[in-house]
């Protein structure tokens, strides 16, 4: 039936031959409404291919879309057909990977320290700290005496033994300061008290809590999505250290872990924990070990 309709449409433009007028003027009623009946069959079937109410116009190829644009078919009242083609890359961007931070192998061993300070949080006995961060790396010592004050003041730290109380300070006095430090200047100065860092961890020595740059940014593996939880466990394990407490052991699977386990080395069936109490205000704890 399309062959015989486009036939039909290209002898209409092209007005026809004398014989063809000659039929036209004839048989005028009985022509023209066969060809109107072909004319709608033909506009009907047209349809069909790219409106079908089945779905196929949906599924019809770009030649039958074509052909049936360059025969003037009735546009279909059923919603276009939706192209099959693939969206354009532009449209779901690939996520760009969050950049490894730019960490120095070592530093001048100078440092700066926060300004300000907080008030005294705890009871018992008031524990002066100060805040430095290594002079050229890409740390605001506001900033992280912000987040060390937080830490030392959550209801599950330290506090929480009713014995130790804290408050930052800039200048005078302190009991112990809090180090951010390249791993080679953590290294120096741990290593000056007989303790190997190795470039990757922290330490505990005189009146430094010193803290790896690697770690403060890093993390572990474990805790590479909460690395803020993670300095909690930097801070509470080195001042635990300060205050008096060793080592300990996982106390037993899917326990929380204690802060002063060293983490670091393997959970060992335990759960990530980075606060000495928990919420009821009991101590964590685990096996000693040397």
């Amino acid at each position: 039936m399309t062959t015989r309709t486009a036939r039909s449409s290209r002898g209409r433009r092209r007005g026809g031959s004398s014989h063809a007028v000659a039929r036209r003027r004839s048989y005028k009623g009985p022509l023209w409404g066969v060809l109107a009946a072909l004319t709608v069959l033909g506009a009907a079937g047209f349809v069909a291919v790219d409106g079908s109410s089945s779905g196929t116009g949906a599924r019809s190829g770009p030649t039958e879309r074509a052909r049936s644009g360059r025969l003037g078919s009735t546009a279909p009242t059923s919603a276009p057909p939706t192209t099959s083609a693939s969206p354009s890359p532009h449209t779901s961007p690939t996520p760009t990977p969050t950049p490894t931070p730019d960490i120095p192998a070592t530093g001048p061993g100078t440092f700066i320290t926060a300004a300000g300070g907080s008030g005294a949080v705890g009871s018992g006995t008031v524990l002066r700290y100060r805040v430095d961060v290594e002079t050229g790396i890409n740390l605001s010592p506001t900033d992280v005496a912000r987040q060390v004050d937080r830490i030392l003041a959550d209801p599950r730290g330290w506090t929480a033994d009713g014995r130790s109380a804290f408050e930052r300070v800039s200048s005078g006095p302190a009991d112990f300061v809090v180090r951010v430090a390249t791993p080679g200047t953590v290294d120096k100065i741990c290593g000056q008290y007989g303790l190997d860092t190795g470039g990757e961890v922290n330490c505990d020595v005189a009146k430094n809590v010193m803290v790896n740059l690697r770690r403060w940014l890093l993390a572990t593996p474990v805790y590479a999505h909460r690395v803020k939880d993670y300095r909690a466990l930097i801070i509470n394990h080195e001042v635990g250290h300060f205050l008096g407490h060793g080592h300990v052991g996982c106390p037993g699977a899917g326990r929380p872990a204690p802060v002063m386990m060293q983490q670091i080395k393997g959970m060992h069936g335990c759960l990530p924990n980075v606060w000495p109490y928990d919420d009821r205000g009991r101590y964590v704890t685990g096996p000693a070990v040397s």
